[in-house]
Formats: C-alpha cells, sequence, structure tokens
C-alpha cells in the first residue's frame, strides 16, 4: 500500500487541507494510498485547462482545483486529488507543481493530449490527535506551537507565524502568481524566512540564489518581494 499524500483534519479528499510544511500539535493527519489508474484523452480547445496543480514536495503532483465549466471540468473522470502520473507518455514522478503547470501550458491548443492519472483510496487515519495540550512539558500544546517537518534533520516545535508575518508571506505568495503563475505558501515562506535577517537587497538577492537558484527568478519580482519583507520588518 503506497500513500499518495497526507490531509489534516479530514478524511476526505480535500487539496486545501494537504499536509504541508508545519502541523499543529493537536492535528489529526489521515492518509491517501493509491487507487485506480486511469487514462484520458483531453482535447485542448483553449488556451487555459482550468486547473490548478500542487504537489506533495516528494515527487507527487496533484490536481488541487478545477475551474467551473473549463476544459479539464468537462472530463468527468478527472477528479481533484488525482495523481499526474505522465502526460502524453512522459514520466513526471519527481516533478515539481510548476513544472507540471508549465508542461500543460505549453501543450499545444487544437490538439488532443494525454494523461495518466491515479485516484486516491478513501483515506484512513495514520496519527490520533495529540495529548500534548494535557503535559507538563511546558508550553507545548498551548496553541501557539507548531511542530515543523523539515527535509533534513530532525521535527522541530516552533512558533506560530505572527500576524505580521503570515500577512507577508501571504503577498510573496500573491507575487509568486502574479510573476510565476503558481501559489505555494511554503516556498513563499521560504523566501519570507531567507530574506528577513537580511539588510538589503542585494543580500536578499545572493539568499535566494543560493537557497532558491533553480528558480531563476527575475529581478523585478526579486526586488517586489524584498519591499514585502522590508514593510514586515517595519511592522
Amino acid at each position: 500500500m503506497e500513500i499518495l499524500y497526507c490531509t489534516l483534519n479530514t478524511p476526505k479528499v480535500d487539496m486545501e487541507k494537504l499536509l504541508g510544511a508545519q502541523i499543529g500539535l493537536e492535528d489529526f493527519i489521515f492518509a491517501h494510498v493509491k487507487g485506480i489508474k486511469k487514462e484520458v484523452n483531453v482535447f485542448k480547445s483553449e488556451d487555459s485547462l482550468g486547473v490548478t496543480i500542487t504537489d506533495n514536495g516528494a515527487g507527487y503532483a496533484f490536481i488541487k482545483r478545477i475551474k467551473d465549466g473549463s476544459i479539464i471540468d468537462s472530463v468527468k473522470t478527472v477528479c481533484v486529488g488525482d495523481h499526474i502520473e505522465s502526460i502524453n507518455g512522459e514520466n513526471i514522478i519527481g516533478w515539481h507543481h510548476f513544472d507540471v503547470a508549465k508542461k500543460l501550458k505549453e501543450l499545444k491548443k487544437e490538439e488532443l493530449f494525454t494523461m495518466k492519472l491515479i485516484e486516491p483510496k478513501k483515506a484512513f487515519e495514520i496519527e490520533p490527535r495529540s495529548k500534548a495540550g494535557k503535559s507538563s512539558t511546558g508550553n507545548i500544546g498551548t496553541g501557539r506551537e507548531t511542530l515543523r517537518l523539515r527535509p533534513k534533520g530532525p521535527a522541530i516545535v516552533e512558533e506560530v507565524p505572527s500576524e505580521t508575518k503570515a500577512k507577508a508571506i501571504g503577498k510573496v505568495d500573491d507575487l509568486l502568481e502574479l510573476y510565476i503563475g503558481i501559489r505555494d505558501i511554503d516556498l513563499a515562506t521560504t523566501m519570507f524566512e531567507a530574506g528577513k535577517d537580511k539588510d538589503n537587497p542585494d543580500e536578499f538577492a545572493v539568499a535566494l540564489d543560493e537557497t532558491l537558484g533553480d528558480f531563476a527568478f527575475p529581478d523585478e519580482f526579486v526586488f517586489d518581494v524584498w519591499g514585502v519583507i522590508g514593510d514586515a520588518k517595519r511592522g
């Protein structure tokens, strides 16, 4: 049995509650495993397919949202939560969601394309609600901390972002959509963290290049993100 992704606090396929980098200490976690495989042929009659893509950070891209009345909406076998395994025979496992979105966007108009999908099965609970709130270990479980999972090293408990920081990260996420065409709150958080202790935009640009150099962000985007970070630092 292979897990596709996990959701927080709901056993339903809800891509708005996809498990990310932060987990509340009292959250329920549900696992969604691989179900039936599907192959669909789609005629791209318009430039926009009307689909939003996300990924689980471990090489699986999923359909997060389908716009009503769109091309993909007309293909009733395609569902929110489906894992995209291949496009026109090209295996995309291991791709980031923005690469998959770019691939779909670049498909020629007025042509047929094929996607292989895997539909998730019903979820099952893999971790019970934490009893940390009743623990005697200090302030863990107060509702003001989260458990942050990291790609390397142990998980750590950290403070929930302040309202100012949360708003700034949201603005960075808006800039990602404006300039890059994607929304990714984890990526926006990483960018904010890379710049919060920098003194000028040049230092920030160097930090971004070291952390996220593969993205090759345009200079105007970097400058606008620095402006958001600067506003947050000034309160």
